[in-house]
This record gives C-alpha cells, sequence and structure tokens, in this order.
C-alpha cells in the first residue's frame, strides 16, 4: 500500500501527532505554570505543533535529495 521509506515515515509521523495531541499527553502540560512569562499549556502546544512541521519538512525534503541506487 505505502511504497518507499518516505510514505512510511509520513504515516509514522501522523500516528505521532495523534498521539500527541491527544488527552493523556496534553494533560502533562495543563498546569498553571509559566515559562518565559508564557502559559505552559499554549507553549507546549506550540512547541509541539512545531516539531511536527519540522519533521514533516525533513521528511519531505530529504526523500528528494537521495541518490538513486545503482
Amino acid at each position: 500500500m505505502f511504497k518507499g521509506l518516505a510514505a512510511q515515515r509520513l504515516v509514522a509521523l501522523f500516528f505521532a501527532a495523534a498521539a500527541l495531541f491527544n488527552f493523556p499527553l496534553l494533560a502533562l502540560w495543563d498546569h498553571d505554570a509559566r515559562v518565559l512569562g508564557l502559559p505552559l499549556f499554549p507553549l507546549a502546544l506550540f512547541v509541539i505543533w512545531g516539531g511536527l512541521i519540522a519533521a514533516l519538512a525533513w521528511v519531505m525534503e530529504y526523500h528528494g535529495n537521495v541518490p538513486p541506487a545503482d
């Protein structure tokens, strides 16, 4: 169904995102704490979201730079 390593990595990234944005893991960040003056929960959401976008960009760019096997 999924051919190539990039497709498998995209599926794994999807499941990682689903797990990270699910209730049990998000509940870890729901405290009345502040980091550099910012509330912890929105900051954690932003960092997780940015990390997933960076991982997606890495998977998509890395896939195009792989030299063909001879």
